[in-house]
């Protein structure tokens, strides 16, 4: 008897282990996407620290990914299992930040004009006493900017295991957060000292070291150029597709603009994989916009209202 019940404890786990592989691998393609702009947000979130400081940094805005995760697991299982109608709004809030975030950086370089000579080199005096506060701010920019985006593959992957026992649910979202959290920040420290490595290959004997790290070198500048650029866009792209699914008349519109490019024939079959991002680009421009103009108005009548209060 007591055989018998320990052979089905083990088929039991062995059935629920088997069930946790295929959702995992199940999630981990659907939230691929989210994890490709992780990336690249957090690659130009960390950008711009001084090259000793890059892998403590990169490790902090680890760390507070590694909390966030710990955060949004509960959360996720609490609300999937109490009020899953609360998911929707939260990613929508997420969505509008990133959007929010991505048209500030987008008015501070239009608006902002660059320091001039003398005020860079005052800036490089005052270098060493900045540092902390920069650093400080870097981090937990990067951070918020994470919990967004773990946000979103985390309801992405509870969406995968909708429907299933606690216990797979709990397995997949932790195999999930701990797989992404660590693959992201493991690839941005890869990243951020490209430059290091190519100037250690540079100053190798070896001539075919030396030309492999020349080559590093000249490309890690155009690298994380792309990756800023790509970081900015991505926060319109998730942000933006964050808002579209959740406000049916733009979901539609956008499903009925796709369907009418789809039955353009074999010739479209390429702009119907480039237009619906383009279509929540746009849609992620429009809400940041909105929220961006909102909190400067705001933050005048503020400037405005305080020389009354003297």
């Amino acid at each position: 008897m007591a055989a018998g019940s320990l052979l089905t404890l083990l088929d039991d786990i062995a059935s629920i282990l088997d069930d946790v592989s295929i959702l995992s691998k199940k999630a981990a393609s659907k939230t691929a996407g989210v994890l490709g702009d992780d990336l690249a947000l957090n690659a130009e979130q960390v950008s711009g620290v001084v090259s000793k400081r890059e892998l403590p940094v990169v490790w902090a805005v680890a760390k507070g990914s590694f909390i966030n995760k710990l955060i949004l697991v509960p959360l996720a299982l609490v609300i999937g299992t109490f009020a899953p109608w609360g998911i929707t709004p939260l990613l929508m809030v997420g969505g509008l930040y990133l959007c929010f975030e991505g048209c500030e950086k987008l008015h501070h370089l239009l608006f902002h004009r660059q320091p001039k000579d003398h005020e860079v080199a005052v800036k490089k005096l005052t270098q060493l006493e900045e540092k902390p506060e920069s650093e400080s701010d870097k981090v937990k920019g990067a951070i918020r900017t994470d919990f967004v985006l773990s946000a979103e593959i985390i309801a992405i992957t509870l969406g995968t295991v909708e429907g299933k026992g606690f216990l797979p649910q709990l397995l997949v979202l932790s195999i999930i957060a701990v797989v992404m959290t660590a693959g992201v920040y493991g690839l941005v420290a890869g990243i951020v000292k490209l430059d290091d490595a190519g100037l250690y290959l540079s100053q190798r004997d070896s001539s075919a070291a030396r030309s492999i790290g020349k080559s590093i070198l000249w490309f890690a500048p155009f690298l994380m150029k792309l990756l800023s650029v790509a970081g900015t866009a991505a926060m319109f792209l998730v942000g933006g597709g964050i808002i579209s699914h959740g406000i049916p008349p733009i979901h539609h519109a956008i499903e009925a603009i796709l369907e009418s490019i789809t039955h353009g024939g074999a010739s479209a079959v390429w702009l119907a994989k480039i237009v619906p991002p383009l279509l929540n680009g746009l849609t992620g421009l429009v809400a940041g916009t909105v929220v961006l103009g909102l909190i400067l108005s705001f933050r005048k009548l503020q400037h405005i209202a305080r020389p009354s209060r003297k």
